[in-house]
């Protein structure tokens, strides 16, 4: 497969994923991470530092704003539900090692 042909379908995917995200907002970025090992802020970091490897610079608040859809503090406020302490006692298990 020619280098272009794989940027372009990649950035598919990501956009498919952002995508599906923003459909599934009812996940909980705990959730994520729980069962992934990554969540949007996650997403939002490699995005930040994917730019910068291009020599792009953007922020990370700009790089959420792209994984979410919206400002993060909306996004928040809107969205984010507090940690169960189900949810918060599988991740606190899963960061000890």
């Amino acid at each position: 497969m020619a280098e272009q042909d794989d940027t372009a379908i990649e950035a598919a995917v990501l956009r498919r994923l952002l995508a599906h995200l923003d459909e599934r907002k009812d996940v909980q970025n705990i959730d994520l991470m729980n069962l992934a090992g990554f969540c949007r802020n996650c997403l939002s970091k490699w995005y930040v530092a994917a730019a910068e490897e291009n020599g792009v610079e953007l922020s990370y608040e700009a790089a959420r704003e792209r994984v979410y859809g919206m400002p993060y503090e909306d996004w928040k406020a809107a969205y984010q539900a507090p940690a169960t302490a189900e949810q918060q006692a599988a991740f606190d298990a899963r960061n000890r090692h």
